[in-house]
This record gives structure tokens, sequence and C-alpha cells, in this order.
């Protein structure tokens, strides 16, 4: 009877050790915004220069830019509108 419930302790702990180091990482909101953007089709452009990263993506209706200077980031979102 020792060994069923030690069997089974070991088996728990082996379980709980491997659900608990699974790598659980954030994206960012730039991550973010590209996945969704290539759900929708967008057309993807990159452009890197000596450490400067610009990213241009453009649907039919939405274009955002994402710029990366040497850590600092800057995205613009602009959504055309159909009621002007």
């Amino acid at each position: 009877m020792k060994k069923v419930f030690l069997t089974g302790f070991v088996i728990l702990t082996v379980a709980i050790s491997f659900t608990s180091c699974r790598d659980t990482e954030e994206k960012t909101e730039a991550e973010v915004l590209v996945e969704e953007m290539q759900e929708e089709g967008a057309d993807i452009k990159v452009k890197e220069d000596d450490g400067d990263t610009k990213i241009k993506m453009e649907t039919e209706n939405k274009k955002v830019k994402i710029k990366e200077d040497d850590g600092d980031q800057k995205i613009k979102i602009k959504t055309d509108n159909d009621d002007n």
C-alpha cells in the first residue's frame, strides 16, 4: 500500500514540475500588431539600417508603422474611415 501512495506522489510531483516550467512569454504590442496585420492580409515591408528597424504594414483601410531606434519604439496607426 505504501508503494501505491509513493508511486502516485512521485507521478504527481513530476507532472507538476513539467507544467510549472512551461514558457509563458508575453508578446509586445508591436508583435501583436504584426500578427494582427498578417491575419488581415497586409502588405508588410521591413527596412533595417544600422540598428534602426522600420516596419510598414498596409491594408485597404489601415496603415501601421513601427520604428525602432536604439531600444526606443514608436508605433503609428492610421485607420481610413469612410465617414468623411
